[in-house]
């Protein structure tokens, strides 16, 4: 661990870097959309934490850790100085968040590229230091099923839909592992490399062995500015004809449009103390991936100034709006307990906020969607996390169906 009165030093790079090339196979960071975004790589720092004050106890560590740091930042944009990787448990009072500050940072953005080292590392030289062939193929594969099987799992989604009729709750987000073993150790580079590609519009993440890529911004703040891209409500892809009628599908269906609601009126319910101004659109849009299509909303705000009531930072913002309506359900509480009750397996730090934070306090973080967690016992294993909203009328076979399409995001990488 690097000392906490180190020097940091950012110098902008002339040329434009292709960021997730620079990863080395182990210890390796990720918050990168369409080549722009931020890797790292080593360890300076590290603190992993839970409890119920695990947020605010981890915005302690880190305001007191860069603040004794000797810093050096000619780049001046959100993103360069010191850092943070942040993975958050999905439930930060019972599980561990993992918060990982890298020896090296590389970023890129709006055009502006630069490279932060801690220490003594000649930061133009740690460019170089890590540059190694990405192997082209996993081997084969061998799938098992995770904490239930699929009949199993339908089962449990239509204890839910019970549940929800009774007028227990309107929303619950049930999840499924599945286990992945391949013939040799998973380099996180060739899922990274390939997620990036197949999903360029989506945020492709890699922190403390938990990677995917997410088409899910839980919070962004820059400045004052806040922004979040509310996903909910999704279909499969169709060819042809059919791919248009799926997405028709996806935009007239009242079951969807009434989830999309749900956890579009929890991010605002949420957010809006902390907020001067909040705007949601009225209606979603479509986002289109390669895999599946869903009904999508941008909601901007701007935060209260600095010494008003109300402000805060980040990780605090980032508690106060999770869990969404998109990852746990509505009533938060009650589909919380209900999603311990039915599903049948610990998420740890899959649908938990992912993503980082700057020593100004601007960060990204979206939520750890369409993920692998590889096995810290054995490194050829993983486990790949899928989840779907269940709410009145939810039929178990589609919800089944929407859990494999979105399995089929890694199992691409995986597989390609």
């Amino acid at each position: 661990m690097t000392s906490p009165d180190a020097a940091v030093t950012t110098t902008p790079l002339a040329d434009d870097p292709v960021l997730l090339d620079l990863l080395p196979s182990a210890d390796a960071f990720s918050w990168v959309r369409r080549g722009e975004g931020l890797v790292g790589w080593g360890e300076a720092a590290r603190l992993e934490v839970r409890g119920p004050d695990a947020l605010a106890e981890a915005a302690t560590w880190w305001e007191e850790y860069s603040a004794g740091l000797e810093v050096d930042d000619r780049a001046g944009v959100p993103g360069s100085g010191p850092v943070v990787f942040a993975s958050i448990a999905f439930d930060p009072a019972a599980g561990t968040s993992v918060f990982v500050v890298p020896e090296v940072v590389v970023g890129r953005r709006d055009g502006v590229a630069w490279v932060t080292a801690i220490g003594d590392a000649d930061p133009l030289d740690a460019l170089t230091s890590t540059l190694a062939a990405v192997p082209a193929s996993l081997g084969r594969l061998r799938y098992a099923d995770g904490a239930l099987d699929p009949a199993s799992w339908c089962a449990t989604v239509a204890a839910a839909v019970a549940r929800i009729g009774d007028g227990d709750l309107d929303k619950v987000v049930l999840a499924r592992d599945l286990l992945v073993t391949a013939d040799a150790p998973l380099d996180p580079r060739t899922l990274l490399t390939r997620l990036a590609a197949r999903f360029p519009d989506c945020w492709t993440f890699a922190v403390d062995g938990l990677l995917g890529a997410t088409p899910e911004l839980l919070l962004r703040r820059t400045g004052r500015q806040l922004s979040s891209r509310v996903l909910a409500g999704t279909a499969p892809r169709g060819a042809g004809a059919d791919d248009e009628r799926l997405a028709a599908g996806l935009l007239g269906s009242a079951k969807d449009r009434a989830e999309h609601a749900l956890a579009v009126d929890s991010l605002v319910g949420a957010l809006a103390p902390y907020c001067t101004t909040l705007n949601a659109p009225e209606e979603p849009r479509l986002l289109t991936l390669a895999n599946v299509r869903h009904l999508a909303s941008d909601v901007t705000g701007v935060q209260r100034r600095t010494g008003a009531p109300g402000e805060a930072g980040l990780l605090e913002l980032v508690g106060a709006v999770h869990p969404t309506a998109a990852v746990c359900g509505t009533p938060t509480d009650a589909a919380a307990a209900l999603i311990g009750e039915l599903e049948g397996m610990d998420r740890g730090r899959y649908a938990g906020p992912v993503g980082w934070l700057d020593a100004r306090g601007d960060g990204e973080f979206g939520l750890a969607l369409r993920c692998a967690q590889l096995c810290d016992d054995d490194p050829a294993t993983a486990r790949l996390f899928a989840g779907c909203g269940i709410v009145a009328g939810s039929d178990p076979a589609a919800e089944l169906a929407e859990t494999q399409a979105k399995f089929a995001a890694v199992q691409a990488a995986l597989e390609s």
